[in-house]
């Protein structure tokens, strides 16, 4: 890996560690959330409808989050929405703590979580290419991925160690300590203050970064091609019944932790990315390997080779993820950057979210397997029409995109 931006940038190194300590706990929290309502519920539709609940808040505030991105200190958005957050697990707690927990209110944190996640990503993801140089920021969204991934990998397979033996709420108890220590972390980051460009926070701000999104048909197809991925074939609402079909109960943080072994495997390997110019042919690729892969897993009932192609796909969704990003943070001016992350927000998780009820639907409806394996293939179906649809993602080149060579040159000037 290239480890220079988090050598040369002391406040992006503050912002990883931050980072790192408070989304371990946050992974802590994943897992527990869909077992608990698992126990209570013993249902595919109400752990499936965990993602459908979150949606509309995180439109609404995604969006908002996007254009305050582009108005106020981006630090003190991240260090406000941490805040938040905080309470939020707090009140998980205390709801676990309960001698028989309410399914309702758990519904009802899922979505506040929703809304300040909305609030919060739109300015992490701005705030990254004011933290790191031009050319440093495919090796600064690698080493955000490895703090991201080595999370899902190892936060999982403790979760679920300690759900067996202590119950759901030690690890909201964590969760809520974990945003305590990544609060006091950010304290000591210096601000980042908006662009002298930035518009108010108004609906025609708003309007105004929706029109540049959709005159940039590259930028399209990486939502359209991502969405179509992650709507169909994102199975991790089946993970805590599909442990129990492959008879492997234990397995169950395995599960949560396979893609992420994968998508691992990628990062810390990751300096050839460095190498490849035509980004929308790698997003293409491997979000098609990442619906094969799926599809394969579903038709398999040993465990040991459903891990594995669940981390073969972790693994595809890895490459995307990290072309995907290459794009957005390296064509993107920074006046638009907030904005634009609101709408970057969007694409990488409604796709997920729906896809958790989708895929949860299906299984309640038909059979786990049926909901895999058709997911599989229609993810690959129709990302293919999403690559063929816009071709100006397809042919994207870094080396000669006009809006990669505009933010090269507006880089180049400010140094």
């Amino acid at each position: 890996m290239d480890l220079a931006p988090f050598k040369k940038y002391r406040d992006f190194r503050l912002v990883w560690i931050s980072g790192f300590i408070s989304h371990f706990g946050i992974m802590l929290t994943y897992v527990a959330l869909p077992f608990q309502l698992k126990e209570l519920t013993n249902s595919y539709l109400a752990v499936g409808l965990l993602g459908l609940v979150e949606l509309i808040p995180l439109i609404i505030f995604g969006l908002y989050g996007g254009v305050l991105a582009d108005h106020i200190d981006r630090r003190k958005m991240l260090i406000l929405t941490e805040a938040s957050a905080l309470l939020i697990t707090a009140v998980l707690l205390v709801n676990a703590l309960l001698p028989n927990p309410k399914v309702w209110l758990i519904y009802f944190v899922t979505v506040l979580f929703a809304a300040v996640d909305g609030l919060q990503r739109p300015s992490a993801d701005a705030m990254l290419p004011r933290l790191v140089s031009h050319q440093d920021l495919p090796a600064a969204n690698s080493l955000i991925s490895l703090r991201r991934q080595f999370n899902l990998i190892v936060a999982p397979s403790i979760a679920g160690i300690l759900i067996a033996t202590a119950g759901v709420k030690i690890a909201f108890a964590l969760d809520v300590l974990s945003y305590l220590i990544g609060i006091v972390i950010l304290l000591k980051v210096l601000p980042v203050p908006s662009s002298k460009e930035s518009e108010k926070p108004s609906l025609s701000s708003l309007v105004g970064g929706v029109k540049y999104a959709l005159g940039r048909k590259d930028l399209l197809g990486t939502y359209c091609v991502d969405l179509a991925a992650m709507f169909f074939a994102f199975p991790y609402a089946l993970f805590p019944f599909w442990a129990e079909q492959v008879k492997a109960p234990w397995s169950l943080g395995f599960f949560y932790a396979s893609l992420s072994v994968g998508a691992f495997a990628v990062i810390v390997t990751s300096k050839w990315i460095n190498r490849v110019n035509h980004h929308g042919r790698a997003i293409t690729f491997a979000a098609i390997g990442w619906g094969a892969a799926i599809t394969l897993a579903g038709l398999i009932d040993n465990v040991w080779w459903v891990l594995l192609f669940l981390m073969i796909s972790g693994a595809c969704d890895e490459i995307s993820a990290l072309f995907r990003s290459a794009v957005w943070n390296q064509s993107i001016s920074d006046e638009y950057r907030g904005r634009l992350a609101g709408i970057e927000l969007l694409s990488y998780s409604i796709g997920p979210l729906g896809g958790q009820a989708r895929s949860g639907l299906v299984a309640d409806r038909t059979s786990l397997r049926t909901s895999v394996v058709s997911g599989g293939l229609l993810c690959i179906g129709f990302v293919i029409l999403a690559a063929k649809s816009f071709p100006k993602f397809w042919n994207y080149d870094l080396s000669t995109n006009e809006f990669a060579a505009a933010e090269r040159k507006k880089r180049a000037n400010l140094n």
